[in-house]
């Protein structure tokens, strides 16, 4: 690879980076301010690492991560470098960013290009007799789902209903709601739209 091939790669990089952690940061509503005192840097510097024009190690990388709650794998595409046009517009199954919940057998895909417009798309795997946490949570925002494989408890309140592929469910803002795999072999796959963003 020649050095104007590899000095290119890596500015795209940057901006790939740079935009992820940018998107993440807003969706949690964490201000520059803060990420730039949780790791102990300059709002400039972090402000120039979101616009990919400023270098950023792996370990500072790392302490981003931290302080936005995902794996470092977040920021990297699984096998597949999509060109800079594509981003905001297009996402390729081989580069969608991943996360798994330790120990919870909670598998998420991010659908949306990116987490700074108005909805949020996101793949869920449940594996079996999984839940997605122990008490019931509430986002501010509305969610609605599609369950695309499996079988899926969902509690809405008081209410609990009982899901089959296929089925499709909404959830108000501000809605208590709890979510669980009764299979004790199947995944549960869901399509989960969020709006506004929040991760």
């Amino acid at each position: 690879m020649n050095s104007v091939k590899a000095k290119t790669e890596a500015a795209d990089a940057s901006v790939r980076i740079g935009r992820q952690i940018r998107d993440l940061r807003k969706a949690k509503g964490i201000t520059l301010q803060s990420l730039a005192q949780q790791i102990d840097r300059s709002v400039g510097y972090v402000s120039q690492v979101e616009r990919g024009v400023s270098n950023l190690p792996i370990p500072l990388l790392q302490q981003i991560a931290e302080v936005l709650g995902v794996q470092i794998t977040w920021f990297f595409h699984s096998e597949v470098e999509q060109p800079l046009h594509e981003l905001g517009h297009v996402v390729r199954k081989s580069s969608r960013r991943q996360l798994d919940f330790a120990g919870t057998g909670i598998h998420e895909e991010l659908l949306s290009p990116s987490l700074s417009g108005d909805l949020l798309m996101i793949l869920t795997t449940l594996s079996p007799q999984a839940q997605s946490d122990q008490q019931p949570r509430k986002r501010q925002g509305e969610e609605a789902g599609y369950l695309q494989s499996g079988r899926l408890l969902l509690t809405v309140g008081q209410q609990e209903f009982e899901l089959e592929a296929g089925d499709s469910f909404a959830i108000a803002a501000d809605e208590n709601h709890l979510l669980r795999n009764p299979s004790k072999t199947d995944d549960a796959v869901i399509v989960w739209v969020i709006t506004p963003p929040s991760y």
